[in-house]
Parts: C-alpha cells; structure tokens; sequence
C-alpha cells in the first residue's frame, strides 16, 4: 500500500492573526510550520525543507525580499517555492518578488479561495 505524503507549508508572517487565518484556511490540505520573522523561517527551512514557503514581505529585521534571496542564495533551501502574501501592492513590488525568486505573488487582502487554489496548484507542481 502506498502512503500519501502530506505536504509542508511554511507561513511567515510577524502578525499572528495573518499566521491563524492563512493556517486554518490551508489545515486541511497541508502539514503547517510558522515562523514570525525572517530569520526563524531561514532556520526551519533548513531543518524541515517544507515544499512551500508563504511569506510576507513586510516584517521588520529582514523583510520578506531579503528573507527570500537568503533562502535562494543557499543549496538547501533554494529549490523551495516562495509564494509572497503581502500588503504591497504595486506593479514594482509585484515584479521584485519574481526578481528575487518567487513563483507567486499574492496581495492582502487575500481571497481564501484564491490562496488555497494557488497553494494547491503549487504543491501538485
């Protein structure tokens, strides 16, 4: 019998209530780690190698974009794909999350069914 394996998101977000919202909306479809900075989540993207990192960009200490080239710049983490759920909201910002790696970009606030189709779309990938 073969065993299906759950997949892992990683949620950064420094605001809990952005990590409870996006965590009960994807429980059911997913194993879930967070982290509230950037550092933490470089941390355990190491340790666990989830399949997904949602991140936030605007958070202090390291922001999003510098938490993102950090997790692209090391082997071990680089071949996870980054979905940004941010607040920033311009075509400029939008296209330095791609420059600096990441698959998707999604804007606060967020549509649930949106983020969970996108999510799921990217962990069948």
């Amino acid at each position: 019998m073969i065993q299906k394996v759950i997949p892992l998101v990683l949620i950064v977000d420094d605001v809990p209530a952005n990590i409870h919202t996006l965590s009960l909306l994807l429980k059911d479809i997913c194993h879930i780690k967070v982290a509230n900075n950037g550092e933490t989540a470089i941390e355990i993207a190491k340790q666990s190698q989830p399949d997904l990192i949602l991140l936030d960009i605007l958070m202090p200490v390291l922001d999003g974009i510098a938490t993102c080239k950090r997790l692209k710049e090391n082997p071990s983490t680089a071949t996870i794909p980054v979905i940004f759920i941010t607040a920033k909201d311009s075509a400029e910002d939008e296209a330095v999350g791609f420059e600096v790696g990441a698959v998707d970009y999604i804007v606060k606030p967020f549509n649930p069914i949106v983020v969970r189709a996108r999510v799921k779309n990217h962990l069948k990938l």
